[in-house]
């Protein structure tokens, strides 16, 4: 059952928030900007429904991890995403099936996926997440956008975070001519060069400038990545003509190897990915 008191570090945050709104909307944003959407996660339990979804299973890049809805969970005004290492039989599993899905026999490892798909999607504005992420090996945090039309690549992806391998990326995927082949516009920071695990320890605003020129990803005010929109034309016929004059919706999740996440068997459990705001500001 959904608890619905406010913790007192959540209730004084949310005080706060609301003395910054009567405040013309943050001056730090810009008196141009108005605030749209928000999520404080200043609500003990789970994810405000009105706000997010899940994503559930296996999903994608052969992850590790099984996502399910209990592995997120909303306390003293923050968002934890926990990643664990738990064993258990595949639903999937299938012994004659095809695919990784089907193939495998066990879970190994469960964490969470939150989306605003189908609930929310914003076209331009500027984003700000405030997150502390776990840099471990084998742990892929994100904080990343879909177009809400066409197939993947073409639909536009952007990764306003992404960490693996000891680096800090913010890219930029769009299409080719050829189905499900990729343009990657792609920056890595290698954590070290940031401070290392004491960096990662504490929590930093990744920040989304995006109108119908230019998108640009920043961290802490820090440029990571920029790309001009007259760039990032579809070729074929899979999506938008260019996807980033579209509305995209946001996920925020925890993966556990793949593709690319690393191998996570020498990682410490559980693993923990803590959102503290997400907000959404449009230009009036």
């Amino acid at each position: 059952m959904t608890n619905t008191r406010w913790s007192w570090p959540g209730l004084l945050r949310r005080v706060g928030w609301v003395l910054a709104l009567l405040l013309t909307a943050a001056p730090a944003v810009g008196a141009e900007y108005e605030l749209v959407w928000a999520d404080e996660f200043d609500r003990d339990g789970p994810p405000n429904p009105a706000h997010w979804t899940y994503e559930r299973g296996f999903v994608r890049n052969q992850e590790l991890q099984w996502y399910q809805p209990q592995n997120a969970w909303c306390r003293d005004g923050r968002l934890v995403i926990a990643g664990r290492r738990e064993r258990r039989r595949n639903p999937l599993h299938c012994a004659d099936g095809s695919g990784w899905k089907a193939q495998r026999r066990f879970v190994d490892y469960t964490s969470a996926s939150l989306t605003t798909k189908g609930l929310h999607r914003w076209q331009y504005g500027r984003f700000e997440v405030r997150a502390k992420i776990p840099a471990e090996e084998g742990l892929w945090p994100a904080i990343w956008f879909l177009g809400e039309r066409g197939e993947w690549p073409s639909r536009g992806e952007i990764d306003l975070m992404e960490f693996y391998g000891g680096n800090v990326l913010a890219n930029f995927c769009w299409g080719r001519k050829a189905r499900w082949k990729p343009r990657w516009k792609s920056s890595k920071t290698p954590l070290s060069s940031l401070g290392g695990t004491p960096w990662a320890e504490r929590f930093h605003v990744w920040r989304m400038d995006w109108d119908a020129d230019r998108i640009a990803l920043y961290v802490d005010d820090v440029l990571l990545n920029a790309v001009d929109l007259s760039n990032t034309v579809n070729p074929g016929g899979w999506g938008p003509e260019n996807p980033f004059h579209q509305p995209h919706y946001l996920l925020l999740n925890l993966a556990i190897g793949g593709n690319s996440g690393g191998d996570p068997s020498r990682t410490v459990f559980p693993a923990r990915y803590e959102v503290d705001y997400v907000r959404v500001y449009q230009k009036r």
